[in-house]
Order: structure tokens, then C-alpha cells, then sequence
């Protein structure tokens, strides 16, 4: 074996291990593919088929009223009656164990939700794997992140018509890719100095989900050089279900050139295996 067939081997390997660690994320026993309903609470305290209790929402932040046997857990502690929840951060959400179900309570675009996340639910236990094209070290494209002087707020739309969420921008990231140079707003990563990108191409709607791709880019080193590896271009989970209140990537972001790497669109929504 030549030492470039190494090289894409243990690259087609780590991949591999990056895939089923996500797939393992989003079919776990209270991952995405276990919502079973996606609440907008209001003033009113309303009863819901998959959880326990009545919620509302008020000016003091989540309420719920829970009936004569009825419980429910917080990080230990055994809930009864009436509880506040306080006022929930935006993008933030606190999780309540309700048997083997996981309660979500959380805020998006500025309105409190109710999440139930139940093992059993069909489009959990139905799943078997995600679609992508295969690992290729071509799709791994040097660039450069350009900061901004100060983190400029962006509002872009959500996968629910009428939603919005803000983000601040700490700058762009610019590669080339098929002759053209090209920039992406940049949002922050899940680790402290990395960042995100959302995006769509000319693969959205035909080969890869239409709404939006993310991909994950590791922090800028000393001179602004970033690594964006299109093999670990991902769906959000509004590619798998209509209960997500998943971000759709700013105009500027949609990339004229086509990236056949990364994830396809979900069996569950007509993708092809």
C-alpha cells in the first residue's frame, strides 16, 4: 500500500468515526429524532399529550402546574405542584426528566417551546443511517478568516415560517473553490475561538438538503488560516424533521458552485441511499 493510500485511508476512517459520532447524537435515546411534538407555549396554561403538566409561559418565564401524581425530575430533584422555571435565555434549553422521556423547555426567536423527546418515537426508531457522498481530500480547502472590528449582529430566517434568530458575526471566512474566490459569513463554533458556517449550493434541493448545510471550522491560527473540510458539511436537524426550529444561512452565503461533499438529504425526506 502506497503511502497516499494510507494517507486517504486513515482520512476515509476519521470520517468515518466524525459521521457516527453525529448520527449518534441525533438518533440517541433523546436526540432530535426522539422529539415528538414541538409546543409554543402562551399566557394560558395548556395540557399536551406527551408531557405531564400544564405549561405557560409569563412575563416571569416558564411555568409548569403539575396535577395530583404527576412529577416530574430536575437534575435530581423530584418536582410537584407548581414550578417556575425562571426566564430562559435565547437559544438556551433545560431538560426535565418525565419517565423515559425528556422534557425540552427552551426559547426560540423570543418564544418559550415545549420539546418532549420520547425513545419510542417512530421517526427515532425508524432511522437507519444518513447518506453522503464519499470522504474526499480534494474537498478540504485551505482559506482565511477575516475578522470584523466588532461582532456585527445578523438576522437570518428559520426553518418555521415567520421565525427569526440573531447571531453576531465575528467576520467571514474566504477560500477558492472552482476558480472563484468566495466568502462566508461566519458565526461562533461550539468551541471557544472556532466558528460556523451555514450555506447552501448548486447541490441544495438536488442532491443536498434545500434549506441549509453546517459545517464546523476549527479556530483561526496565528495568521487567520482556517481548514474548511466540505467532507463534514452537515444537515441540521430540520433536514430529518418539521419539528426543528433549525437557522437558514444569510443570502450572501449561498455558494454558486456545487459541493458534492459533505451529507446528503435524509432518507426521511425522499433522499436516495
Amino acid at each position: 500500500m502506497s503511502v497516499q493510500d494510507v494517507e486517504r485511508q486513515s482520512f476515509t476512517e476519521a470520517w468515518e468515526e466524525w459521521h457516527r459520532r453525529k448520527e449518534g447524537v441525533l438518533a440517541g435515546p433523546h436526540g432530535f429524532l426522539a422529539i415528538s411534538s414541538l409546543h409554543w407555549l402562551s399566557e394560558e396554561p395548556t395540557r399536551f399529550e406527551d408531557a405531564p403538566g400544564a405549561w405557560s409561559s409569563t412575563a416571569r418565564g416558564v411555568v409548569v402546574e403539575l396535577a395530583e401524581g404527576e412529577k416530574l425530575d430536575l437534575e435530581g430533584e423530584a418536582l410537584h405542584g407548581r414550578h417556575d422555571f425562571g426566564v430562559i435565555a435565547e437559544r438556551d434549553s433545560l431538560y426535565v426528566g418525565a419517565g423515559d422521556a425528556l422534557i425540552e423547555v427552551a426559547k426560540r426567536g423570543g418564544h418559550d417551546i415545549l420539546r418532549p423527546r420520547h425513545p419510542g418515537n417512530a421517526l427515532r426508531t425508524a432511522f437507519t443511517y444518513t447518506p453522503a457522498y464519499t470522504p474526499d481530500p480534494r474537498w478540504v480547502r485551505e482559506g482565511r478568516f477575516l475578522p470584523s472590528q466588532e461582532p456585527r449582529p445578523v438576522t437570518v430566517g428559520a426553518a418555521v415560517e415567520g421565525l427569526e434568530h440573531v447571531y453576531d458575526s465575528p467576520g467571514q471566512v474566504e477560500f477558492e473553490l472552482d476558480g472563484g474566490v468566495h466568502r462566508l459569513t461566519a458565526f461562533n463554533g461550539r468551541d471557544p475561538g472556532s466558528l460556523m458556517v451555514l450555506f447552501t449550493d448548486r447541490t441544495s434541493g438536488v442532491t443536498t438538503y434545500a434549506a441549509n448545510r453546517s459545517l464546523q471550522i476549527a479556530a483561526p491560527d496565528a495568521e487567520g488560516r482556517v481548514s474548511l473540510d466540505f467532507n463534514r458539511a452537515g444537515n441540521l436537524p430540520c433536514a430529518y424533521t418539521d419539528l426543528a426550529t433549525c437557522p437558514l444561512p444569510p443570502a450572501e452565503n449561498r455558494l454558486p458552485v456545487s459541493v458534492e461533499a459533505g451529507e446528503k438529504i435524509p432518507l426521511e425526506r425522499g433522499g436516495r441511499p
